[in-house]
């Protein structure tokens, strides 16, 4: 075992994510930027002793040879100083990606698990604070944080110059490193509220404009306007706070920098006056303590980069720790289509009250399954479960013996069809929706589209297949939405596919589509599970579940079902009773 498996089931450790992963990934750039930055700085010192050098041997020698020598070698200095900075920047650039690479899948994936907890524009922040710790390897901050470890490298040459600057030098370190540490403490919590503030003004304008039409039509803009002025004014307050007391200290910096800059000069005259020092001494002294400052003053500079970052990898941490992947899953054999549900009790994410109670049904492979009941019986929840999209508080769903915990997503999703009382198409073609933005198999999106009866309507557009519908389907009406959205999921002839309220947008024609489409899934050897709260689709069903208040009423047989229904009725097999739309929907 390693020492980091052995620190993990420590008490009180916390797991390794894939941040920790990303950072790790990166940590080699780093360190060769850091050895870069050793020796940028010692090539730093060539400017001060150019000037001691033209000052003190120079102009008192009056000899042009050395000044032309020296001016040479400075070029030739400083030419590969810029070279060494500009493979540092190189390589941050390249930790960054690398970073980038590391975290982007993990990072999306935890996102999507934390939508399924609980939905939320929020989430995808994370997507945007990898963005900013990745930023962050490009930026000054970054940087200036390489350069402080060899601040020591100018001390130590100030003070051979004399003891005197030093001292001033590490005095004025001091109090630059004092400021910047009061500028953490007073804004360190007041960026974070502005931060998390404005993360919850942007959410809400996102899921705000998500309903423009309604907006514009019941006269909401004024009031939802004033709803989002107030949330984006906390924020701003939060940020002036903030920038008031950093203001503040960073003009303090600002103050301990010239004052030290005249210092410096003023001492060195009386030294040089005193004979202690040349002035050529005396102008490499103001040079090199400056640059002692130079790297305090960038990171107090880039202090709001800094803090931003260290927020942002915060927060992608707690996503990552809240929502961690799931175990590694053995590929199963494909699924034929056999539903067992066994004792089934299940919660809505981030709720108390169970939706789903003591479920008990089995539903062979081929078998097409409708599922009825009043509204807010649990049906579009049930639904949710049987696609592994809400997990199973007590209890089994099991698709072919194997319970879904058991499956491997990517490898159940292929398998199964499901279409949402709530369709959500995505930014692109057709074409791209249907086959699910996989790798286009146009003789499988064809005949999905036909199966749905939408061929002919995908026809008529102006660009087909390849029409871009825009987000969220945006260009198209209700019904076609729809009836898209069941081509998706019928792409591939699903082993299990889930339809919830499939015709709640049709017309009569794309009903009539619907039927002939669960007819051919039948004969196919698919299974179908239709929840509809139209009764006369209950002819296509074998058998029949009815659902009150989260638990099973009935369970059976169509027409047995449909029988209990009705009372002492006589019922036709293979044909739905008179008056069974009233009863059923009773």
């Amino acid at each position: 075992m390693s020492f980091a498996q052995l620190r993990q089931r420590l008490p009180g450790s916390k797991v390794d994510t894939a941040l920790d992963a990303a950072v790790r990934a990166a940590r080699p750039a780093l360190g060769t930027a850091l050895v870069f930055s050793l020796f940028i700085n010692i090539l730093g010192l060539t400017g001060p002793l150019y000037m001691m050098q033209v000052y003190d041997r120079v102009l008192s020698s009056r000899n042009i040879a050395t000044l032309v020598v020296l001016t040479v070698l400075i070029a030739i200095l400083y030419a590969v100083c810029a070279g060494l900075e500009s493979l540092r920047t190189r390589l941050l650039v390249r930790a960054g990606l690398k970073f980038d690479e590391e975290i982007n899948d993990h990072a999306f994936d935890a996102v999507q698990r934390a939508s399924l907890r609980k939905a939320s524009a929020s989430h995808v922040q994370a997507l945007r604070d990898t963005d900013t710790v990745r930023d962050f390897f490009t930026g000054g901050g970054l940087v200036s944080l390489c350069d402080l470890p060899w601040v020591p490298i100018y001390i130590l040459f100030a003070t051979l110059l004399s003891p005197w600057y030093g001292l001033l030098a590490v005095i004025s370190c001091l109090i630059s490193g004092a400021l910047a540490y009061a500028n953490d403490r007073a804004t360190r919590k007041l960026l974070d509220q502005a931060t998390k503030a404005n993360i919850a003004a942007n959410s809400q304008a996102t899921t705000t404009f998500r309903n423009a039409e309604v907006l514009q039509a019941m006269g909401m803009v004024p009031n939802l306007r004033k709803r989002w002025i107030s949330s984006h004014g906390e924020a701003l307050n939060w940020h002036a706070v903030a920038s008031d007391r950093g203001g503040t200290l960073m003009a303090a910096t600002r103050f301990n920098r010239m004052f030290m800059q005249s210092l410096i000069l003023g001492l060195g005259a009386y030294l040089a006056i005193n004979r202690e020092i040349t002035p050529g001494m005396m102008i490499a002294a103001s040079i090199i303590v400056g640059r002692c400052i130079q790297p305090i003053e960038m990171a107090i500079g880039n202090w709001k980069a800094i803090v931003n970052m260290r927020s942002a990898h915060g927060r992608v941490q707690e996503l990552l720790r809240a929502v961690p992947p799931p175990a590694a899953r053995m590929r199963l054999p494909d699924p034929q289509g056999h539903v067992q549900v066994e004792n089934l009790i299940a919660h809505a994410p981030g709720t108390e009250f169970p939706v789903l109670r003591g479920v008990n049904f089995a539903l062979p492979a081929g078998h097409v399954l409708g599922i009825i009941g009043p509204s807010a019986a649990g049906k579009s929840s049930l639904a949710r479960i049987l696609v592994g999209v809400w997990p199973v508080t007590a209890g089994s769903v099991r698709l072919d013996g194997s319970d879904l915990r058991h499956w491997d997503p990517e490898q159940l999703g292929a398998h199964l069809g499901y279409l949402p009382q709530d369709v959500e198409l995505f930014a692109g073609t057709i074409a791209d929706n249907i086959c699910r933005f996989g790798v286009r198999d146009d003789a499988q999106i064809v005949a999905a589209a036909q199966m749905a009866g939408t061929h002919e309507m995908i026809q008529r557009l102006p660009a087909g297949y390849n029409t871009d519908i825009g987000e969220n389907g945006a260009s198209l009406s209700g019904g076609q939405r729809q009836r898209i959205a069941l081509a998706r999921a019928l792409y591939g002839m699903p082993a299990l596919i889930v339809l919830d309220e499939p015709n709640a947008s049709l017309d009569a024609a794309g009903e009539q589509a619907l039927n002939v489409a669960v007819q051919a899934l039948k004969k196919a050897g698919r299974t179908v599970i239709l929840i509809t709260h139209k009764t006369n689709n209950l002819g296509l069903c074998d058998l029949v579940l009815l659902l009150n208040e989260g638990s099973v009423h009935g369970f059976g047989p169509r027409d047995e079902v449909i029988a209990k229904l009705l009372g002492p009725r006589l019922v036709q097999p293979g044909a739905m009773p008179p008056g069974a739309p009233a009863a059923a929907k009773a």
